[in-house]
């Protein structure tokens, strides 16, 4: 790999690390611009090494919004435990067999929350104690499960869908959400991070330059979205939700 690659690998993690912070989908920039650059890589290396910036992107954003945003520490532990244990899980089925098979299901998904997203104009905007503490527990570690499988087996949105549900079931803004997405995110990563590492996917020559870029666009990205507040993550999440709607239509309708 030449000195120019890097180079331009490393500008696609820095922004990727921007957007991410904001409000998830940074692996919609990130791991395209990858597999088009080192396209002599398995796809599973390119995959493993790209989860080093995304650690650490994800972990100078969070680290950012933990200085706002108040987090329930004993729910938020717990809730990593088990996205991390998932995220485990997702990435050693990615290791033994093909994803593709669930995209066509994601992708109607995506045209509902798409949907949603624009009708309810004021999606995000305000917190809502809409549940119980009971099913509160109940549906994070749903959700911790669900979308830390998600991010270790499939990853494109990953964030995105977990802002979204911290938003319509738990109740959140998106202030609120985001911050609690980016850290669910720290234990997903560690958890795919794991099993890269043991199955010796990760390139370390290529992983810590665009984890030094990807954690510079982190830590903008985070201090934006919290000087901009809840009107701004709302615009760039539903741009980021768009861009993964018309990715997985791609590798749906027209990728062969």
């Amino acid at each position: 790999m030449d000195t120019t690659t890097l180079i331009f690998l490393c500008v696609f993690a820095g922004i990727a690390g921007f957007v991410d912070a904001i409000v998830g989908g940074g692996g919609l920039i990130q791991t395209p611009a990858s597999l088009i650059l080192l396209p002599q890589l398995p796809v599973a290396t390119v995959i493993g090494s790209l989860k080093i910036p995304s650690f650490s992107g994800t972990f100078f954003a969070a680290k950012q919004y933990i200085k706002q945003v108040k987090i329930n520490w004993q729910r938020m532990l717990f809730m990593c435990s088990i996205a991390f244990i998932a995220s485990f899980s997702g990435s050693y089925l990615l290791t033994q067999m093909s994803n593709r098979f669930m995209k066509p299901i994601i992708l109607v998904v995506l045209v509902f929350v798409v949907i949603y997203s624009f009708t309810n104009k004021g999606f995000g905007l305000h917190k809502k104690q809409i549940i119980s503490e009971k099913k509160q527990i109940l549906y994070a570690v749903l959700i911790s499960l669900i979308l830390g499988f998600y991010d270790g087996f499939i990853g494109p949105g990953a964030g995105s869908f977990l802002v979204l549900a911290f938003i319509s079931v738990l109740g959140f803004d998106f202030l609120q959400a985001s911050a609690h997405a980016k850290i669910i995110n720290l234990a997903t990563n560690l958890g795919s991070i794991l099993l890269f590492f043991l199955k010796g996917h990760i390139l370390w020559h290529v992983a810590i330059p665009m984890a030094i870029c990807n954690a510079m666009g982190g830590i903008l990205g985070a201090r934006m979205a919290i000087s901009k507040g809840n009107q701004f993550i709302r615009i760039i999440f539903l741009f980021v939700v768009i861009a993964t709607l018309i990715r997985f239509s791609y590798d749906v309708f027209w990728r062969k």
